[in-house]
């Protein structure tokens, strides 16, 4: 070991006693100093003006500023650094072949592999020195952020460190194969170059696909950056480095020794396969260690998740992929082999929990029944000479996808229309993993806990909560994409909904099957065979959504009578500039962002907890909606969720209850209190009411609106009502700690001085002293 270690300082000597050395250093640390001072400075500048104007914007940043900095520094590092190690490695051995020492080496009495792993050993050391360079910026950043996140660095610079290893592993055995500096340097550049982009080649082509991800370099750089440490991935860079530095052992032994080919061949052979061995071995899921170095471990599946993917227990999950060739571009080059590699990532992270997981793909064209663009693009065309054009457009092979008739054979996609799907197969169980039309990614939304967890809960045979939407009296509808309708409502199935309607004037509400009842603003009066069965359903304690229109208060008011609760008479007006007066501007209350935990409303409580209130976070619009009048000796304890009073500040518009007919293509309407027209401070247009009955809680939505719920304006307000209805089963959300990393402690005036001092005074110190060394070692 003394021997090896000799050897190394000896290395090293030699490389700081050439300029290459100094100059690679010093360029590594402008590098970074770039990087890191080039970015803070303008960051410091705007926080500083930021803080200034809002004293408390730090509870307002919901990201990590680490993790938001220093990945793209990291990554930027890593997008060059293959062009320092050409010239770092391209004399270590060459130097020896060209001056004729390699035969004093050969004579000498240390055996060659200590030889080898000396000089490879001062590559290692050299590399050790940038690394610390980087580590140099770590250090101050504590100084720049509060609370920094340090893991994601320490993982960065591993994964950095590693890269430049195993980048110098095979300059060192590129400089073995020539006695000429310069084309081992060109050997090494060009090597390095193919094996950084290699990643991203013929990604079409399966086997290709497989072998070039592999043979990448940089991939597995990137989890390490973003702070994820994979056992797989450490080992991979170990391997990469035994098998050059045991490549440039051979060959020099190569040079002293006379043996047959086929034997020189057997060890290279040897050295490879022993090398892919152990890579192959440490790449399975059961094998694969993972350690996340982030402060709020935001590259792992959140305990919520975590739990689900358990239930799974050892049982194969099987996840099939259904591309149609003939879906919608995107989605298409989601679904080719080309893309599988990021696909597969998205799942890893599930892997990691259940390594039993299989994937298959099914490859299909198929059109929807009724849709003619095709034809009329390829006019004359079968649809199997259509599909032979279309892959050839996507440089893929044709013969790979199934017929109509042969993909039908295994499963009915015309339900899903033919797009994309995720089909989950467990314990003879099958559900799809779906998206609405319109979502800008699909891949990003399968990809999202809630959408997993409600399919693994599927599969699993959980009985999910059922929303049974009331028919009969013309109802907004869940089967109609009109924009009034409430058709996309059934996008609520991906996150672990069931829906369904029911006529009660010929069917029986059974209470063990329905979790919730939906009464959607009826048209027609209720029967009292309908209004009995509703009444009886709330009586046994039943969860109901009943949302009214203006003019047809009648019809739901009886019901609602029981509750102590009635729809006001007239319509709720606020005359404006820029809308029609049957615009209101709505809010949230406090007890609407506490009905469940979405990401959304745990950051506006979060806000909340620090006493910061923005108007726009609460604000919603009701469309022709009227408000609600309420007992406070119904025996139920009732909240309002939506108001038309702002909680920090005064209404901008007068909002009052007009009764009579309303006009919103004409003039602006006027309060007129002789024709009973109401005006309140605030008026109620949501409200929950709950009570314990029959030892569970009852809970009940009521809302003078049913707009808000349509087609046109659907979104996150209907997953909020539906969780509390259903006890907040589902979605089962992912929670993230909130960022402590959140505030920026660097002053536009040091963060000035900081890039001066790193961009030119201390590499010109760097410079300064390199040079004294190189002058005094020339003279002796």
């Amino acid at each position: 070991m003394r021997q090896i270690i000799k050897i190394a300082k000896n290395e090293l000597l030699n490389l700081f006693y050439s300029p290459v050395a100094w100059f690679l250093t010093i360029t590594f640390f402008v590098m970074c100093a770039l990087l890191y001072a080039g970015t803070m400075y303008p960051i410091a500048k705007g926080a500083y003006f930021d803080y200034k104007l809002r004293p408390d914007l730090e509870f307002v940043v919901n990201n990590s500023i680490t993790g938001f900095i220093f990945p793209g520094f990291f990554l930027n590092i890593v997008q060059y650094v293959y062009l320092f190690v050409p010239l770092l490695t391209m004399n270590i051995i060459s130097r020896e072949l060209h001056n004729g020492t390699i035969k004093l080496l050969y004579s000498s009495p240390v055996k060659l592999r200590r030889i080898v792993l000396g000089k490879y050993l001062a590559l290692m050391i050299y590399n050790l020195l940038l690394a610390l360079i980087m580590f140099v910026f770590i250090v101050n950043a504590f100084a720049d952020i509060r609370a920094l996140d340090y893991g994601p660095f320490l993982s960065g610079m591993l994964g950095v460190y590693l890269l430049l290893s195993a980048l110098t592993a095979i300059g060192f055995f590129m400089s073995s194969l020539t006695s000429y500096q310069v084309v081992s340097a060109i050997a090494s550049f060009t090597v390095l170059a193919m094996l950084m982009s290699v990643g991203q080649l013929w990604q079409q082509y399966n086997f290709v696909r497989d072998l070039t991800y592999f043979l990448s370099l940089k991939n597995r750089t990137e989890w390490m950056i973003n702070g994820l440490i994979k056992s797989k991935d450490v080992i991979y860079y170990l391997v990469i480095i035994y098998m050059f530095v045991g490549f440039t052992l051979l060959k020099l032994r190569g040079g002293r020794e006379i043996i047959p080919w086929y034997t020189k061949a057997m060890r290279y052979l040897f050295v490879i396969l022993s090398g892919l061995l152990v890579g192959y071995v440490a790449s399975m899921p059961l094998f694969t260690g993972y350690w996340d170095t982030t402060d709020r471990e935001v590259n792992t599946i959140r305990p919520e998740t975590q739990k689900v993917v358990n239930e799974l227990g050892d049982s194969l999950l099987e996840v099939t992929l259904y591309t149609n060739l003939l879906d919608e571009p995107k989605n298409v080059m989601i679904g080719l082999p080309g893309n599988r590699n990021n696909y597969l990532a998205l799942w890893e992270q599930y892997v990691r929990f259940k390594p039993g997981i299989k994937f298959s793909y099914e490859y299909y064209y198929a059109v929807r029944p009724g849709d003619s663009t095709f034809y009329k693009k390829f006019p004359g065309k079968t649809l199997r000479q259509i599909a032979g054009l279309m892959a050839k457009g996507y440089q893929v092979d044709s013969a790979m996808f199934k017929s109509p008739e042969e993909i039908r054979k295994l499963v009915d996609l015309e339900p899903e229309g033919y797009a994309l799907r995720m089909q989950l197969k467990y314990q003879g169980r099958k559900v799809f993993l779906r998206t609405l039309p319109g979502i800008p990614s699909e891949i990003e939304v399968f990809s999202t806990e809630p959408y997993i967890n409600a399919g693994f809960k599927r599969v699993l045979g959980t009985k999910m909560p059922r929303l049974a939407f009331v028919s009969g009296n013309l109802e907004r509808s869940i089967y109609k994409r009109g924009e009034r309708e409430y058709s996309n409502l059934w996008g609520l199935v991906n996150i672990g909904f069931d829906l369904d309607s029911i006529n009660l004037a010929t069917q029986d509400i059974d209470t063990a099957a329905v979790t919730a009842l939906v009464l959607a603003d009826p048209k027609m009066e209720l029967s009292p065979v309908v209004l009995g069965k509703l009444r009886d359903y709330l009586n046994n304690g039943g969860n109901m959504l009943i949302m009214g229109e203006p003019r047809k208060q009648y019809v739901i008011n009886p019901l609602l009578s029981q509750l102590g609760v009635q729809l006001m008479p007239g319509q709720l007006v606020q005359p404006s500039r820029n809308e029609t007066p049957d615009l209101v501007g709505s809010y949230f209350t406090t007890t609407y962002f506490n009905l469940c935990n979405n990401p959304n409303l745990r950051y506006i409580r979060h806000l909340w907890t620090h006493n910061i209130y923005y108007e726009n976070m609460s604000t919603y619009a009701t469309m022709g909606g009227t408000s609600i009048g309420y007992t406070a000796d119904s025996g139920y304890i009732i909240k309002p969720l939506v108001i038309t009073k702002p909680l920090t500040k005064p209404a901008p518009e007068k909002v009052w209850l007009k009764m009579g007919k309303l006009v919103t293509d004409s003039t602006a309407p006027v309060f007129n209190g002789q024709e009973g027209d109401i005006s309140r401070d605030s008026f109620d247009i949501a409200i929950k009411l709950s009570r314990s009955i029959k030892g569970k809680e009852q809970r009940v939505i009521v809302c003078g609106d049913a707009d808000f719920m349509s087609n046109i304006y659907t979104g996150q307000l209907d997953e909020t009502l539906y969780s509390w209805l259903c006890y907040n089963q589902f979605p089962i959300y992912g929670t993230i700690p909130f960022p402590r990393d959140n505030k920026v402690l660097l002053g536009p005036g040091r963060a000035a001085v900081q890039k001066i001092v790193y961009i030119w005074i201390i590499p010109g110190i760097m410079l300064l002293l390199g040079t004294v060394l190189l002058i005094r070692r020339s003279r002796k």
